[in-house]
């Protein structure tokens, strides 16, 4: 016979309900997976479309590329590398990057500069700010088409205002399409006046999450404001300065429409040969060429997994230089 023994005022535990442990695991169990798997399932939609929209196109015009592919004809040759062969000894290619690269450095690095410049004056307190700011989206909201017609005849050269404002004071008149390094000078300002806004704004949405202890711990120890720009401001923006290099970048590298339209305006037969000589022909409107226009797919392809590449390597070298001069880490 065995007693049972427990402590007086204690009551005895009722019997586990029938199933219990077992739902108290399955339970538990789910919601490790769902403390695991959710993240992800979250994150999905964005890389199925990724996957969909942008690595199967760029696996598929490696494979493009690899083949004597066109689109009239219908021939479907393998080549291997013989167009990445090629296109290292093409010297329209190499004359077209050099266009490519000229016009993105006389245009990315002004833009940013004074968007910088114009974000710091937006900082500040002043009457009307709203309406300043608002206005700097304008320039976004504008067919890049209407900004492309109005940009050429303003430097037309016969007509052009800008040649008449040149001759106000004794300049002679320039031919802005025949000459190579006019033109990306025309291109630039027309690729500016539409982008610096865009930069402004996303440099004064920095600048606004700066604390204000700052800049008046500066003021009291007689720091100017051009002083409290470079030393606070410039070093704290790092991250976003770097972000709108590289989307510059991105953007400078695959530039087409305004160069299309420039020529279109001046009267060029063929839109995307640049100019008489190519003086302003960029990789892409090479890439257009030779795809549509010579039905050469494949080394379209071709020319568009460079500046692919291309891009990659100037993002990271502009990656490096803000970071460098920066100072960060």
């Amino acid at each position: 016979m065995s007693v049972s023994v427990r402590p007086a005022g204690t009551a005895e535990a009722p019997p586990p309900a029938k199933g219990g442990a077992p739902r108290r695991g399955w339970r538990s169990r789910l919601a490790r997976l769902d403390v695991k798997a959710s993240p992800y399932l979250f994150i999905s939609p964005f890389y199925l479309v990724f996957i969909l929209f942008g690595l199967f196109p760029l696996l598929y015009t490696l494979w493009v590329s690899l083949h004597e592919w066109g689109l009239a004809s219908g021939t479907r040759e393998w080549a291997g590398l013989e167009n990445f062969r090629y296109l290292l000894t093409d010297g329209d290619f190499w004359h077209a990057t050099v266009n490519t690269i000229g016009i993105f450095v006389v245009a990315t690095v002004p833009q940013l500069l004074i968007a910088l410049f114009v974000a710091n004056a937006l900082a500040r307190r002043m009457r009307a700010s709203t309406l300043f700011r608002i206005g700097m989206v304008a320039p976004l909201v504008t067919s890049t088409a209407a900004v492309a017609i109005v940009f050429t005849q303003m430097f037309d050269r016969d007509f052009g205002m800008i040649n008449w404002a040149l001759d106000l004071v004794g300049l002679d008149a320039i031919d802005w399409q025949a000459s190579r390094y006019w033109s990306w000078l025309a291109i630039a300002v027309m690729v500016d006046w539409r982008w610096t806004g865009y930069n402004a704004l996303i440099y004064l949405a920095a600048m606004q999450a700066i604390p204000r202890d700052l800049y008046e711990a500066a003021a009291i120890d007689g720091a100017s404001r051009a002083r409290q720009f470079w030393r606070i401001t410039v070093p704290l923006l790092q991250p976003t300065i770097i972000f709108t290099v590289i989307i510059a970048t991105i953007g400078g590298l695959q530039l087409f429409t305004e160069p299309v339209l420039f020529g279109a305006g001046g009267g060029i037969t063929n839109r995307m040969d640049g100019g008489s000589l190519g003086q302003f022909q960029t990789i892409t409107m090479y890439m257009y060429d030779n795809a549509f226009t010579d039905d050469r797919y494949g080394y379209g392809a071709t020319v568009a997994w460079a500046l692919f590449l291309l891009i990659i390597v100037f993002s990271l070298l502009n990656f490096l230089f803000v970071r460098r001069t920066g100072g960060t880490r």
